[in-house]
């Protein structure tokens, strides 16, 4: 495989998910490819199926596919899809949104493996604030 692991974000709010793209290049730099699936095919609240589809096919660079849902529909549409298109090349993970997206863009940006870099967004569950 070539290129860096790419990111998708999965939220209800097509502005949540631009926005946490936004940090994510503020904290990777470009060599990472994130993709949002934000809103629903009209552009309102809620996921879409084939927005992650396609956002799942722009990240594609070899390297394999992140998916990060943010709740709720988000992860069950996300998860009815790979169950529909089974890749072994794309990851649904449970991590937060912010705090996975993060540590994942980061680790990604090293060119680490799909498998690194879903551990490093799953392991922000213990990432502590206070």
């Amino acid at each position: 495989m070539s290129g860096t692991v790419g990111l998708v974000l999965v939220s209800h709010s097509a502005d949540l998910a631009a926005g946490l793209r936004e940090l994510l290049r503020q904290v990777a730099g470009d060599a990472v490819a994130v993709t949002v699936a934000g809103g629903d095919d009209d552009g309102g609240l809620g996921t879409s199926y084939d927005l992650i589809r396609d956002a799942i096919a722009e990240a594609g660079s070899g390297a394999g596919v992140l998916v990060l849902p943010d709740l709720g529909s988000s992860v069950l549409t996300a998860k009815a899809l790979l169950e529909d298109h089974p890749d072994p090349g794309v990851r649904l993970v449970d991590a937060p949104f912010v705090e996975g997206a993060v540590a994942a863009a980061v680790i990604a940006a090293t060119g680490a493996d799909l498998d690194t870099v879903a551990d490093a967004a799953e392991e922000a569950w213990h990432a502590r604030k206070l």
